[in-house]
């Protein structure tokens, strides 16, 4: 899901993906020219690592992505080796109206060459529709060679496979301060159980146990869609969880009603919520960037969101173990049981020239995302990243959790779910849930939204 930015107080030193989502910004990596030209400059021996792509002198690629200001900035920054060597230049847009303007701009016959897809879902309807290029043979190599088979599935429609995927997130973390559960002698719990005993523990002290925020412009609700799929991948597991993602299981379905109901035993209890900003409803009007941060002023516990939050903390706050916050797994009924929930970009062409499909296959390889990982914290998924050199210890146990071959993993539900029910009818019937309308009504209207064919 694509992220709206807006004033905050919190530091951004670029994350991982998802979020990547979150951040707008413009630019281009231009060849820099050397003292006797471009061709010299591809000639150097630190350009030898890009010699498999070959030479695209005075060509331009054009990527449209959610991601925005510094990340982009970052990423900018982490290609230009590889453009200059080659000799292209790769002009970059990031929005916070990714979902929308994607769509304007194919059906305006003004697609870019490639675009970042955070929605498997939304990707498949481009591909439905004819519009995108089917991924080069290079491209399915590096993408075998580095991801599981779940991950490139997620991009492969009609059994056709249109590109790797680039950064990652998990988002079975919920954030706290190690100093305040010292100091309160709590720990962390490792149960379903538990955590709610922590959390009418923390409840009896005064504070509100949870902070939340669900707002991110034309993607408000997509947090609270979060916390149903977490839940719902540990009541139904992962298998229940496919078949609720992929309407085997209708969207007001009993098991869904429950999980929706055990979510609002924490999200819609005044007594629980929404520490350090108001009432239950002022989580629909919190931007999500800032809805974790009264932890580091006291005025709450806990705050369930991804692994890239550790990138919207006011600047200065440490995140580590034994720093101002840190995290810990979403725990469910059976602690020996931890499926973890994340999500990820996809990197698909609308054109199949010879520089477009260098760009994917260049990003499909683990020498992009090692680059960018030494740049600032970021998280990826694929095989031959080392995790020791993540930027933060968040960053390093995701990629630990994700590379772990028995981790079981399950993307986005709202991103493989229809675009028009993920980024549509659920965002806005989770806000409407938030803002006071009950269970059934909500998970009716997604479930009428469902397309028919």
């Amino acid at each position: 899901m694509s992220l709206l930015s807006r004033p905050r107080r919190t530091a951004l030193v670029a994350g991982s993906i998802g979020l990547a989502l979150v951040v707008t910004a413009c630019g281009s990596s231009d060849p820099a020219p050397s003292a006797s030209g471009g061709a010299s400059a591809a000639a150097a021996p630190e350009c030898a690592a890009f010699s498999q792509y070959g030479k695209h002198d005075g060509k331009t690629v054009s990527i449209y992505s959610p991601i925005r200001d510094t990340e982009a900035d970052l990423f900018e920054q982490a290609w230009k080796p590889f453009a200059d060597c080659v000799g292209l230049k790769i002009t970059y847009e990031g929005t916070g109206e990714f979902e929308a303007q994607i769509q304007v701009r194919a059906d305006g016959g003004n697609p870019p060459d490639i675009a970042f897809f955070p929605q498997p879902g939304l990707l498949e309807r481009f591909a439905k529709a004819g519009k995108l290029k089917p991924a080069s043979e290079e491209v399915k190599k590096l993408t075998a060679e580095g991801w599981s088979e779940d991950w490139a599935k997620y991009s492969t429609v009609d059994g056709v496979f249109y590109g790797a995927p680039l950064g990652a997130s998990v988002k079975s973390f919920v954030w706290y301060s190690p100093k305040m559960f010292t100091e309160k002698g709590w720990a962390i719990p490792k149960t379903w159980d538990e955590l709610m005993t922590l959390t009418n523990t923390i409840a009896g002290t005064g504070v509100k146990p949870w902070c939340a925020g669900i707002e991110s412009g034309d993607a408000t609700g997509w947090p609270a869609t979060d916390w149903i799929e977490d839940l719902m991948l540990r009541e139904a597991g992962p298998e229940g969880y496919d078949d609720w993602v992929s309407h085997k299981t209708p969207f007001n379905d009993p098991k869904v009603t429950a999980a929706v109901d055990k979510v609002g035993a924490i999200l819609k209890n005044e007594k629980f919520v929404n520490g350090g900003y108001g009432p239950v409803k002022s989580i629909a009007s919190t931007a999500f960037q800032e809805g974790g941060v009264p932890i580091t002023e006291g005025k709450c516990a806990l705050h369930r969101q991804a692994s890239f939050y550790a990138n919207f903390w006011p600047e200065g706050t440490k995140v580590a173990e034994d720093g101002d916050v840190f995290a810990f797994y979403l725990p469910g009924n059976d602690p020996a049981k931890k499926p973890v929930l994340g999500a990820g970009e996809f990197v698909a062409a609308f054109a199949d020239r010879p520089e477009v499909q260098a760009v994917q296959a260049y990003l499909a390889g683990a020498e992009f995302p090692a680059t960018r990982m030494k740049l600032a914290t970021y998280v990826t998924a694929r095989k031959g990243v080392d995790p020791a050199n993540a930027q933060n210890p968040i960053d390093k146990l995701s990629m630990e959790m994700l590379q772990d071959p028995s981790t079981v993993f399950r993307f986005d539900g709202s991103d493989l779910m229809p675009a028009a029910v993920g980024a549509g009818t659920f965002w806005k019937g989770m806000t409407d849930w938030i803002n006071g309308k009950d269970t059934k009504t909500v998970l009716d209207y997604i479930e009428a939204s469902w397309p028919k064919s």
